[in-house]
């Protein structure tokens, strides 16, 4: 799945000359044929009611496509001077050579799609169009400075960021000045049918005011790539610069939001993804009245019912999920879940490849007491949980961090900007109850979580590893990032050349190193 980085939009409309069939009867009641037997070509001719020609419907709706442009600074990930150890270093701006340097940043800019949805200047567009630059970890680099929304005629309008949603890459976007703009409404998803015609409105690699036309594809498509993963796939064309665009159904109506393709070249192959209006409706309702987006969450870690899983069971491949962690204290753990559980119905909806677990208790508000159906050890059983509140994507991230076997190794040359990766050679997290839980250590265990360790570094060679607890550096002790860049600092203007590492590996004692930094 690649996200179409900029604006594009669909517009629903017939082609000219749709081939119109028809099924030949003449056969005894009952009787058994195959489903293209009988089949009889008749003239091409469009649906009763349908337009010969796009060029209405895109005029009447055109207006309402807006391109999005942004324009931010990026902060620069600056690599090792080349001029370390002479009497230039430092001369140059680099913040590794300690100092009052400033962090090098640059311009950067990105486009996208999008539509107004109000008279007073609302629009709707994918919140990648419009969120600050992150780093490969998905912390964000850049800084949004301002936001301009480009009409058909050419007329430019600044904006304001008026919510975002990451999650669902939805953002509501207010265009400042004017109360009399041209917009368009949401329609029904649900009504949507394969093969039914729509056309994109949008912004393609630049090219404003770009149509394309195509057919629904399926009306529920499920990737893989996350818990709101339900989408309306098209072959209409769209290429980076569609995102955010509306996808219009024959009359009109907004039936989804351009998203993303899956491609092997980068360019469109005829297969696009967008946003359901059903789904995206109520979360665009919630942005513009400034409300929090809350979202169910249960607290497990999942995977589908495969063939072999079903067959060592005996149940239906392809119906349920399979429970293979509970997190402690979380909403599954409380209501009874255990690993080894087969959730088979939410609230009375069946777990499905279509309708996962994760996507219907995502829509369940937090607080609400639900009837879930799972089978365990041969009998099915009926558990009911009180949904919680999902937390935010960086909060998913550091539950994670250390919930896996593999231990990833950090790269030579880390791309960041804090001075631990290069001297001490650590990638570190503060401690927080839900780290504790997954290193295995109480709740009230205080320091650094090690991350990762540059396998170059002298941190290495003594034997420092992912999962260790860095509890003070030179008798100092370090409960924050911040607190360990100090004690780097501190040993540099000392003229030391290493500093004193305490830290405990979980379940084993606590030991010293002398780590160097030089």
């Amino acid at each position: 799945m690649k996200p179409v980085r900029y604006a594009y939009g669909l517009t629903s409309a017939l082609l000219v000359g749709g081939a119109a069939i028809s099924l030949v009867g003449g056969y005894p009641a009952g009787a058994q044929t195959a489903q293209n037997e009988g089949i009889e070509m008749q003239r091409a001719v469009p649906r009763a009611g349908a337009p010969e020609s796009f060029a209405d419907l895109t005029e009447q709706l055109q207006p309402a496509v807006v391109n999005i442009s942004t324009r931010q600074q990026i902060e620069v990930q600056t690599r090792n001077s080349p001029f370390a150890g002479t009497p230039l270093e430092g001369m140059f701006g680099n913040r590794r050579s300690g100092g009052d340097a400033q962090p090098q940043t640059r311009e950067g800019r990105s486009l996208g799609s999008g539509f107004i949805i109000s008279a007073d200047g609302f629009v709707v567009t994918n919140n990648h169009v419009v969120a600050p630059q992150t780093d490969r970890n998905g912390r964000p680099v850049g800084t949004i400075e301002e936001i301009t929304v480009t009409f058909p005629d050419g007329k430019e309008y600044d904006a304001e960021l008026v919510g975002t949603d990451p999650q669902s890459d939805l953002a509501v976007l207010k265009i400042q000045g004017g109360d009399d703009f041209p917009f368009v409404k949401f329609g029904g998803s649900e009504q949507a049918r394969v093969g039914d015609w729509v056309i994109a409105i949008g912004n393609p690699f630049g090219l404003g005011g770009t149509v394309t036309s195509g057919i629904v594809s399926s009306v529920l498509r499920n990737t893989g790539s996350g818990a709101y993963d339900r989408y309306i796939q098209t072959d209409a064309s769209i290429n980076r610069g569609n995102s955010g665009g509306p996808l219009f159904d024959m009359q009109g109506n907004v039936i989804g939001i351009n998203n993303a393709i899956i491609s092997p070249t980068g360019g469109s192959v005829g297969i696009g993804f967008a946003i359901p209006a059903d789904i995206a409706t109520p979360i665009v309702e919630q942005l513009k009245s400034g409300e929090e987006i809350e979202r169910g969450f249960l607290g497990v870690s999942i995977q589908p019912v495969d063939e072999d899983l079903a067959a060592s069971l005996g149940l239906p491949k392809n119906q349920g999920e399979f429970v293979q962690l509970v997190q402690p204290d979380a909403p599954a753990d409380n209501a009874g879940i255990r690993a080894g559980d087969i959730v088979t119905k939410v609230d009375g909806k069946a777990v499905t490849q279509d309708q996962t677990l994760s996507f219907l208790v995502a829509n369940v508000k937090p607080g609400v007491t639900i009837p879930i159906e799972l089978y365990r050890e041969g009998k099915r059983r009926t558990v009911q949980a009180t949904v919680g509140k999902r937390p935010s994507a960086e909060e998913m991230r550091n539950q994670q961090m250390f919930s896996q076997d593999a231990e990833p190794e950090m790269p030579d040359e880390a791309d960041t900007e804090s001075p631990i990766i290069e001297k001490l050679g650590l990638q570190v997290v503060p401690l927080s109850a839900t780290i504790a839980r997954q290193l295995g250590v109480s709740s009230d265990t205080t320091g650094l979580a090690i991350v990762a360790v540059n396998r170059n570094s002298d941190a290495a060679r003594k034997g420092l590893q992912r999962r260790d607890i860095i509890k003070s550096a030179n008798y100092q002790p370090v409960n924050s990032i911040e607190d360990l860049e100090k004690a780097v600092t501190e040993a540099e203007e000392g003229d030391r050349d290493a500093v004193l590492l305490q830290f405990q590996r979980p379940g084993g004692p606590t030991v010293y190193r002398a780590v160097r930094i030089r």
